[in-house]
């Protein structure tokens, strides 16, 4: 039997939401709400999604006209980006510069940057987990999934997001700019809205589950400097055309608008769907807005609001006490200047010869903890490049990721044989996993003592909400639901 979906009417065009003057709240505030109270941010999600819909709208579109295109279209895309990739690949051999990162600061600016979208990654298919009994929505489902990491914290996307910006201190990205906060807004809004919404969130899977260049670019260069790239390669193996969430996502577009009473209007909010993806900051414009002397103007600024009171007077500089200094934010550039003349910071050499370095690292330094590492590595990039330097210009070379995890474990192996103990290695256990955790226990029984496998499911859904399902009880949620789903 074809079941016709109830979100094909009313059209979006005729909703009362999208009537002129209904005001929409923003990006950036719908983001928090729907990540702590989803249910109050009802009605103004959808009205937010009809007015990015209609904002959408004015893009331009790649997708091919018909469905059956699909496949072809999909290969030809990944084909052209693989030879990119190649030829960048080429360039870089040949000594060419980096494309993406002038300096490691540049890398985690970007890394804090795309944290608003990346920490509600996949979260635009949460609302089909309703739909477990129709085996057309199971590719949305096991994509969804498979973002959760069936439950493996080491999988979990987001899990691993978090990791990587505290690893490197740049958890604190809430005081990005509205911009950064649309994809974000724009996902969560679809996980609330997947009923009404049900074509867009097909589209929308559709363009993002594509392999883009820059992500190849990104996990290369990230290695390069330093940075553990495991969540952008991640992505570049589950997101490929051949078996991975691309097929799924025409795979599930094929079955279920053939379900629809009207598949061309269907296919055509579809489209809609897919332009969604080119709303708000992206990775290649947040790469292109850094500016180094910049970002450590706004850490200083943010600095000043706390510390403008706390030196003593008898330290100056330029004449100045440095409470004088801090007093007001518009002299931030003025004061980096009057340390650099002073002589407090030696541009263009290591940070170890610039006393204001050492007052931050070393022994016995007097501001030990004021400056986060993110923070720090703004301040070492910023020293260490002259000041007539382009820059774009590289930084120094640094041992890249993956050969410090060789070296680490190799020295590793060597501990084990001398009959010492491991050092260095981080060990990982799955969430939940030590014995006697007992909200872990009672969420097992409940599921036991549900009345069906319906009731059940709900249960577990419930607990894998985009702000739930990297906790330890969203993680088993997700590996109880997945096994339920197959069986």
């Amino acid at each position: 039997m074809t079941t016709t979906f109830a979100m094909d009417t009313p059209e979006l065009e005729t909703a009362p939401q999208a009537q002129a003057g209904q005001a929409v709240a923003s990006s950036k505030a719908l983001y928090f709400q729907l990540f702590d109270r989803p249910q109050e941010a009802a009605a103004a999600s959808r009205d937010y999604l009809l007015a990015q819909i209609e904002a959408a709208r004015q893009e331009p579109c790649e997708l091919p006209e018909s469905v059956w295109e699909l496949p072809g279209w999909i290969q030809d895309r990944a084909e052209a980006v693989g030879i990119a990739y190649r030829e960048y690949l080429g360039a870089r051999k040949n000594g060419a510069p980096r494309r993406y990162f002038g300096s490691k600061s540049h890398a985690l600016y970007f890394l804090k940057g795309a944290a608003p979208t990346k920490l509600a990654d996949g979260a635009w298919l949460y609302g089909t987990l309703g739909r477990w009994e129709n085996p057309d929505f199971h590719p949305l489902i096991k994509t969804y999934l498979e973002e959760l990491g069936d439950g493996v914290p080491d999988k979990n996307h987001v899990t691993l997001y978090r990791r990587l910006l505290a690893a490197h201190g740049c958890e604190h990205w809430e005081s990005l700019s509205e911009a950064h906060f649309v994809q974000g807004a724009i996902q969560l809004a679809l996980a609330y809205n997947a009923d009404q919404f049900l074509p867009e969130v097909i589209g929308y899977n559709l363009g993002y589950e594509q392999l883009p260049l820059h992500l190849l670019i990104t996990s290369y260069e990230l290695n390069e400097l330093g940075i553990d790239p495991y969540y952008f390669t991640l992505h570049v193996t589950v997101d490929n055309a051949g078996s991975g969430h691309a097929h799924k996502a025409v795979q599930a577009l094929r079955n279920l608008m053939a379900q629809s009473g009207d598949p061309a209007a269907f296919f055509q909010r579809v489209l809609d769907g897919y332009r969604l993806n080119e709303l708000g900051a992206c990775t290649t414009s947040i790469i292109a807005a850094f500016d180094l002397e910049a970002e450590l103007v706004e850490i200083f600024t943010a600095k000043a609001a706390v510390g403008r009171n706390m030196h003593s007077d008898y330290c100056r500089v330029a004449g100045r006490s440095i409470n004088d200094w801090l007093g007001e934010p518009k002299q931030i550039p003025g004061f980096l200047a009057a340390m650099e003349n002073a002589g407090w910071i030696q541009r263009g050499q290591e940070v170890e010869h610039s006393r204001f370095w050492r007052l931050i690292q070393g022994e016995r330094a007097e501001m030990f903890g004021v400056f986060s590492s993110y923070e720090q590595q703004v301040l070492r990039d910023w020293i260490q490049t002259p000041r007539d330097a382009d820059s774009s210009q590289r930084s120094a070379r640094v041992l890249s990721h993956r050969a410090r995890q060789r070296t680490l474990d190799t020295l590793n192996q060597h501990a084990g044989r001398s009959g010492y103990p491991e050092r260095g290695l981080i060990r990982r256990h799955a969430a939940g996993a030590l014995q006697g955790d007992a909200e872990l226990r009672e969420l097992e029984e409940k599921v036991a003592g549900a009345a069906g496998k319906t009731e059940a499911m709900a249960m577990l859904a419930r607990l894998m909400s985009p702000s739930v399902h990297h906790t330890a009880i969203g993680l088993m949620a997700t590996r109880l639901y997945s096994q339920l789903l197959d069986a």
